[in-house]
């Protein structure tokens, strides 16, 4: 392969990769002049990729979105993982995707080189999956890829949103990042009518639309970290803290981390933070992991220790 060639699909890669590059991105990032970026501009409008491009601020090269649009070029890597990942969505909570990644992956493996095919086989031949990626909520594929867009180039977004108890509004979000537990997807983002940060399930949202108008990124708490919490404590009515004589990682082998906030305290104990709608359920859940614990806080879930204690004593020597 020449020079020529090999810089002129390094350039696509480039432009695959992302949405805008300057000239001057593009000529550091190839080691040449801006006026050989051109030429192999031209080059790929050639081969019939749709290279735009646009002058002033915020202008540069990128490729136009359209059903003409030749392969992707994909190096050895890239053409591993995304058919490890076909292979996973093809039981995935996006609605609609399943059939959609087979079709996808079928096409693929017929152009992979048999060295990677059985790199995809081994990785697929040894994985297994503990819980069904199935979901009751689906997403639609619209929505994930509307707030991936937009959070990717931090573009305001508006979107109807249902919450827990039902009630529907109408949100006005900066968008930071998505989060999937495996069955279900989240979305971090900065609520501007309530000017505060929000985690949002995505199957509970509706006529999501990217506006065009961009925002300057606020200084964001961890989105994994976030939405965890959210999902433990917020839709719950009582959220308790809870002390366990044990380490972090013992706890996390008993509980689910889309279901637990685990903080270290100390040595041998951490803090749990997790949410219920019923004290003494929680209390029963809370003495799944088998290590002493003592309830922090609230004081009705701490009262809530108490009845179940007493019902449980009352079992064995019934009085």
């Amino acid at each position: 392969m020449s020079e020529t060639t090999s810089r002129v699909l390094q350039l696509l890669g480039l432009l695959q990769g992302r949405r805008v590059w300057t000239g001057e991105e593009l000529a550091d990032r190839l080691g040449v002049t801006t006026r050989s970026v051109r030429r192999d501009v031209e080059r790929l409008r050639d081969l019939g990729y749709p290279v735009h491009a646009s002058k002033g601020h915020g202008g540069g090269y990128q490729l136009s979105a359209g059903t003409a649009l030749p392969p992707l070029l994909l190096d050895p890597d890239e053409a591993v993982a995304m058919a490890v990942c076909l292979r996973l969505a093809a039981g995935g909570s996006i609605a609609g995707v399943g059939e959609s990644a087979l079709r996808a992956l079928s096409k693929l493996d017929q152009v992979m080189p048999a060295r990677l095919r059985s790199q995809v086989s081994a990785v697929h031949d040894t994985t297994v999956t503990l819980t069904s990626n199935h979901s009751d909520s689906p997403v639609e594929p619209d929505v994930l890829m509307t707030l991936a867009r937009a959070s990717r180039d931090h573009e305001h977004v508006s979107a109807g949103y249902v919450d827990i108890r039902g009630t529907a509004t109408q949100r006005r979000l900066e968008p930071y990042q998505l989060v999937t537990t495996g069955r279900r997807w989240y979305l971090m983002a900065y609520d501007r009518d309530r000017e505060d940060w929000r985690s949002l399930r995505l199957d509970r949202m509706a006529d999501v639309r990217a506006l065009g108008s961009t925002f300057a990124p606020r200084e964001a708490p961890d989105a994994a970290t976030y939405v965890r919490r959210s999902i433990s404590s917020s839709p719950y009515r009582y959220t308790a803290r809870v002390r366990y004589r044990a380490t972090p990682d013992q706890i996390a082998q008993v509980f689910s981390p889309a279901s637990v906030d685990i903080e270290p305290d100390g040595v041998d104990a951490c803090i749990v933070t997790t949410g219920a709608d019923d004290p003494e359920r929680m209390v029963l859940y809370l003495g799944m992991p088998g290590y002493d614990f003592e309830v922090l806080s609230p004081p009705e879930v701490v009262e809530a220790v108490t009845v179940v204690t007493d019902r449980l004593r009352r079992a064995v020597a019934p009085t």
